[in-house]
């Protein structure tokens, strides 16, 4: 089982199906009160890799499908220009709730408290523990942090693989809607270029895995 950095106090059992059924009517926190639904990840369940973000924005909160809003645009272009398909890909969220706050009537995305985070790690755990991808990647500080403790810092870190579980390697990088919060065009254009080189060294080692496995059958 992949240890996360952060406890987990109790991981529910079952397959994917069961555990989405279950996360449905989770009210350790109170963030199902005003989401529409809760967002489980969507993949393959034995996918190789696992992509985590940290938690849904408002178009995710009604399609009840994770990375599918402007973040998820992006993300699906950096994917394809790293030479990843989605659909051989898990990819989930740190929170499984919507969390934010009325300005009008938009709801503008607010992040989960340390509290919120915690309840909901169990769901993830969960998920990591079905799926059992040999390889994680943690989109955003969330994600970073929930892997490999509060002391990493996607701006000095991302983009190196450590061990999580042996044989189990994770590394992070930028979250895309990170990418597409940053002010200047300029800035925003680099860190596109990092999250597509690091995407792309996902693409390499699950081009290796594939040819590990081939070679061991």
């Amino acid at each position: 089982m992949i240890a996360l950095a952060k406890p987990v106090g109790h991981v529910p059992t079952g397959r994917l199906a069961t555990l989405r059924r279950k996360a449905a009517d989770c009210r350790d926190c109170p963030l199902w009160r005003h989401a529409t639904q809760t967002v489980f990840g969507q993949g393959p369940a034995r996918a190789p890799a696992m992509l985590i973000g940290e938690q849904p924005g408002a178009q995710e909160d009604l399609a009840g499908a994770p990375f599918v809003g402007p973040a998820g645009q992006l993300l699906d272009r950096a994917m394809a220009e790293a030479g990843l398909d989605r659909r051989a890909l898990y990819l989930t969220n740190t929170v499984k709730h919507f969390k934010y706050e009325l300005r009008g009537k938009a709801r503008l995305h607010k992040r989960a408290n340390a509290a919120e985070q915690a309840a909901c790690r169990q769901w993830l755990a969960a998920e990591l523990d079905r799926v059992q991808p040999r390889l994680v990647v943690g989109l955003g500080a969330m994600a970073a942090q929930t892997l490999f403790g509060n002391a990493f810092r996607i701006s000095t870190q991302r983009g190196q693989w450590r061990d999580l579980a042996s044989p189990v390697r994770g590394l992070a990088t930028w979250h895309p809607s990170a990418v597409l919060r940053m002010p200047r065009e300029e800035r925003r254009h680099a860190a596109y270029l990092e999250l597509v080189a690091d995407l792309h060294q996902l693409a390499l080692a699950l081009a290796a895995l594939a040819r590990q496995t081939g070679a061991t059958r």
